[in-house]
This record gives structure tokens, sequence and C-alpha cells, in this order.
């Protein structure tokens, strides 16, 4: 299987944007998956291959299931309500943790799971990261379906044919956005595609309410509150907010902002310079970020 690792991959995808990549990273080379059951009949029954089932599958590496600890996939997924039959859209994907969860099991549910990426014209990177990313999963049909695909970015259109889709998601990305100032466009794009009372659900870094919001969001961590906003902006009801996905143990200012914590673990800037007195594993101790979840609702017509 012509897998491409996590972090080279998102990383790639990233540097066509000119954003800052915040990326998935895997460490062992991941084994072709194994042979799946057929979906040609009896589709209606979503509950019969769970996310459970697809967090499980062979094709995952132990550096994707090491990190569920801190990414709890099938509660996030149950959060947001997320059914075997949806139509989903997984805004940048990246490596391609959370699509080799999503896309299996909308695949064996009957659904269909939808990756929307840097326009490959905006870059030889964009365009190099979104062939590796098909490449991965083109081969294999019978466990991921047939992906479709779509565009986001500062300067796409429509994700998507209007009141098509029943959900998107995105996983620790906003900050990107924001940093070019183009985050309103993403929940404005995300409400077009949305069905009525279709979900978008978000997971990102967590700023504490007492820290000020930078528009451009440099350490890679948002206020909660600013998200509301922009999602209240652009026409969606907040529905509701989870802890799922917290660390208390994250305070949110350390020298490199988010990415000084793993999978990251930035250890110098971009100069090369480590601070004085640095301590890498204490920032390894801490573990993945404190990250919001939460659920917004296109309203039903």
């Amino acid at each position: 299987m012509k897998w491409i690792f996590g972090a080279s991959l998102a990383a790639m995808v990233l540097a066509g944007c000119g954003s800052d990549a915040d990326v998935d990273q895997t460490t062992d080379s991941p084994t072709p998956p194994a042979e799946t059951s057929d979906t040609s009949a009896d589709t209606a029954d979503a509950t019969r291959f769970s996310v459970s089932d697809a967090m499980a599958g062979s094709w995952r590496t132990e550096g994707e299931v090491a990190r569920d600890d801190f990414r709890h996939p099938a509660e996030t997924l149950e959060f947001f309500g997320i059914e075997g039959d949806d139509t989903v859209i997984e805004i940048w994907p990246g490596g391609g943790w959370y699509t080799n969860i999503l896309a299996p099991y909308l695949y064996e549910n009957g659904g269909q799971f939808i990756a929307a990426w840097v326009n490959p014209e905006r870059s030889e990177r964009a365009a190099s990261s979104l062939e590796a990313f098909r490449a991965n999963y083109a081969e294999y049909p019978d466990t991921f379906g047939e992906i479709q695909y779509t565009t986001y970015d500062a300067e796409s259109g429509p994700l998507g044919e209007p009141e098509s889709v029943d959900a998107v998601l995105t996983f620790r990305n906003l900050h990107n956005w924001m940093g070019g100032d183009y985050a309103d466009k993403f929940f404005n794009d995300a409400y077009a595609v949305l069905k009525p009372g279709g979900v978008l659900g978000v997971v990102e870094h967590r700023l504490p309410s007492s820290a000020e919001q930078d528009p451009s969001a440099p350490t890679g961590y948002v206020h909660e509150d600013y998200v509301k906003a922009l999602a209240k902006a652009a026409g969606f009801e907040f529905e509701a907010s989870s802890e799922i996905n917290a660390n208390p143990a994250d305070t949110a200012d350390h020298p490199f902002g988010v990415w000084t914590l793993p999978p990251v673990s930035r250890t110098t800037d971009r100069d090369g310079n480590t601070p004085e007195g640095f301590d890498a594993d204490a920032y390894t101790s801490i573990g993945e970020s404190d990250r919001m979840t939460l659920k917004f609702v296109k309203p039903a017509e």
C-alpha cells in the first residue's frame, strides 16, 4: 500500500497554503487493509460496522492507535451525531488520521466520505499532496469506498452542491485559517453545503478565556467564544460543547505555541534556537493539547 507518512503529507498541504503546519504524525509503517465485508446487501443496518470496528482496522498504524487516548474518535463522532449512512466532508484531512476511521465506517454503512483539500492549482506542493493522498486510498475501495474530493482554501468556490451533505467536520485547523484571514469563509462555506439540520463539528486547540485572542492565532490556540461568534455570524446555532478532548494539564503558554506539545513536539524556533532551560520531557508529559469540541447545527427550515 502506497502510504505517505501523515506528518509529511499534512505539512505539504499546509505549506502549499502558506500556513504553519499542525500535523498528524505517524512513525511506523502502515499495513495494507485486510478484507472487509461486502456492502452490496443490507446496508440499511448502520450499526453492523461501528466506529470502534473501524478503529480496530488493520490499516491503522501503531502510531495512529497510540493517539486514540488523546483524540477520542468514537466519543467525538458520537457527540457530533455522525451516522453510518451520512455524507460527511472532512476539511483538510492531513495525513488521514480521521479518514482511516471515517471512510471505512461510512462506506460499510452506505454513507459517503468527502475530503476537502487545498486547491491543487494553488501550488505544486498542494497538487503533490493531493495526488499522494488519493494514491493512499484509490487502490482499496473495498475498505475505504470511493472517496470523493472537493477544495477549501482562501480562494476556493463552494464545497459542493447547496444543502447536499449531513455533516462538515474539522479537526485542529481553524487556527491555520485565522492565520490566513479566511476563517469566516469556512463557516459560510460549511453553512451553504449543509442540509437544513446538518451538523458542523469543530475540534480546536483551546485558548484560556483569560488570555487575549490574537485574530491570527499565532500560538495555534483559539477562544471558544471566538469560534462561536464566527459560527453565529454564518447562521449556525450552537447546540453543545463537550470536554471529551480536554486536557487540564495544558496551560497553552508554551515557547513554540501548541507545536511545543505532541504530536509535533517542536524544540527550536524557526532559526534553530532553543530557549535556555527548555525541558522537552516536561512538554511530552503534558500530552496533546487541551481542545474544545463544539457542535453547531444549521437551522431546519
